[in-house]
């Protein structure tokens, strides 16, 4: 008897197979074009990015920092899932807060007029404005704010600690949704940190 669509079998690639085919999709300038590929599907893999940038599979941290990166470049996010892609296959993985790390920035001009570009554990560059937001959350007992950086279609860094720090420094008071508040402007965008009024 034929097996329904229900019952049959989904083979999830290895980890080398997707390597292999990303190295292929890798070879033109620039990241492959993840956006345009909408693969079948093929189950989840064994795949986890921690919340310090690290990429572990089956357990085991992906010691090769070259491999991990090609990995990234055909990461995609649909919703609150991730996935890597290449044309042919999809495969589900793990990200516990966000895939990307921001481990530092660099800054051209002053005040409303500065530009922060944010540089990622895994090379990728963003410039924070109109097109990559800045955003922090903070913990609702603690208070403790977690700063994130728009890197590319959906997917975000979080702004380590020692950067964040170095931000707050750039920081100034605006008028954001009619209250005043504390926080930095980048490319002709104020990005709110906190309330002007919360502040010691």
């Amino acid at each position: 008897m034929a097996k329904t669509p229900m019952q049959q079998n989904t083979v999830t690639p290895s980890a080398n197979a997707l390597a292999d085919a990303a190295r292929a999709a890798s070879k033109g300038k620039g990241l492959p074009p993840v956006h345009l590929w909408n693969p079948p599907f093929c189950g989840d893999l064994d795949m986890r990015i921690a919340r310090d940038g690290t990429w572990f599979y089956e357990g085991t941290p992906i010691g090769r920092p070259a491999l991990a990166r090609l990995f990234s470049t055909i990461l995609k996010r649909e919703g609150d899932k991730y996935f890597l892609v290449t044309p042919v296959e999809k495969v589900g993985i793990t990200v516990d807060d966000a895939p990307f790390v921001a481990v530092d920035f660099r800054v051209a001009g002053t005040g409303c007029d500065q530009h922060v570009t944010f540089v990622t554990n895994m090379g990728d560059e963003a410039l924070a404005g109109p097109d990559n937001a800045l955003r922090v959350e903070r913990d609702a007992e603690s208070g403790e704010p977690a700063p994130y950086i728009h890197i590319r279609a959906g997917l975000e860094a979080l702004i380590d600690r020692k950067s964040f720090y170095r931000l707050v420094e750039l920081g100034q008071h605006a008028e954001h949704d009619g209250a005043s508040w504390f926080g930095i402007w980048s490319a002709g965008v104020f990005f709110p940190i906190i309330p002007s009024a919360e502040l010691a």
